[in-house]
């Protein structure tokens, strides 16, 4: 923080410069260093480590994403597993589920507490739903140790920096897929190719020896610089990705679900990459690097 502008520093050489109109929290949390200001465009923003993590003006179009592509892809979701969130807008997201039940793995204490206070529209009373469970731990323990199964895994995870590196190993995705219900999906946030090519070629190497259908969906999120937002996919039934549109809107339907970004045409758009990232896994053998251009 530099002034009255905050300077991203989460790549070299480049990044993004956000007016700050009001600190409302800074501090060194024990796990991170955590900042939460407001901006006149973006309203609340909250920063990780130098790191944009969330704004109120555009968390809707990550977090929907994030939610509803696997949980209406997989069409008989019961139980979710969240690593990390801690600001609570995936867990609104998930529990806008009729009938599905979410456990949510969070290491800091600190970024629950400060979210609920400072962001509360994020997760809009989600922490206090009694489909909610809370869990204080590394994610990276809790997929080792537990003996519990899940129909969707969601890794909602920092930057592949400290206390979020372990979360874009290989060992991780495996114990991951250990916790997985057959048939079930997992998801990732996995950065922004334009600017983070290695992390994305990096998780299809790691992520792709422990699914039949490993590939990548996009999202334009205006906050995280770079052009679009890859979230990594992973199932063994290649089917649930192929669900079709007239099934996901029915099932939209059904669910009552009302959405700002997410819709059934989005979802499956958001599975047709850019050449530079079917040129940039080609080498890499996935399905994706094999996709037809036009």
């Amino acid at each position: 923080m530099t002034g009255r502008v905050f300077h991203e520093t989460l790549h070299d050489g480049l990044g993004q410069e956000i007016a700050v109109d009001e600190v409302l929290f800074e501090s060194d949390t024990g796990h991170q260093k955590l900042v939460i200001f407001n901006n006149r465009a973006l309203g609340r923003v909250m920063t990780l480590d130098g790191a944009v993590q969330t704004t109120e003006a555009d968390e809707f179009i990550y977090h929907e994403m994030m939610a509803h592509v696997p949980i209406l892809a997989h069409g008989k979701v019961e139980s979710v597993l969240i690593i990390g969130g801690g600001d609570g807008g995936m867990l609104r997201e998930v529990l806008k589920h009729p009938g599905v039940r979410a456990t949510q793995v969070e290491i800091d204490q600190a970024v629950i507490d400060l979210s609920r206070r400072y962001l509360p529209n994020h997760s809009a009373g989600a922490f206090d739903d009694s489909r909610a469970e809370i869990v204080i731990a590394d994610g990276m323990d809790f997929v080792r140790d537990t003996d519990r199964r899940f129909d969707v895994i969601i890794s909602d995870s920092t930057d592949p920096i400290g206390p979020g590196e372990v979360l874009f190993s290989e060992d991780f995705y495996a114990l991951a897929k250990n916790c997985l219900n057959p048939g079930g999906v997992m998801v990732t946030q996995n950065g922004v190719p334009f600017v983070q090519m290695d992390e994305f070629v990096d998780t299809r190497r790691r992520m792709s020896p422990h699914f039949a259908d490993m590939t990548f969906y996009i999202a334009a999120v205006p906050t995280y610089y770079g052009g679009d937002m890859a979230f990594a996919w992973g199932c063994d039934d290649r089917a649930v990705r192929r669900t079709s549109q007239e099934v996901l809107g029915w099932r939209v339907r059904h669910a009552g679900l009302v959405t700002r970004y997410y819709n059934p045409a989005v979802h499956h758009a958001a599975f047709a990459l850019p050449q530079y990232m079917i040129d940039a896994l080609s080498d890499q053998g996935t399905e994706a690097g094999r996709q037809p251009v036009g």
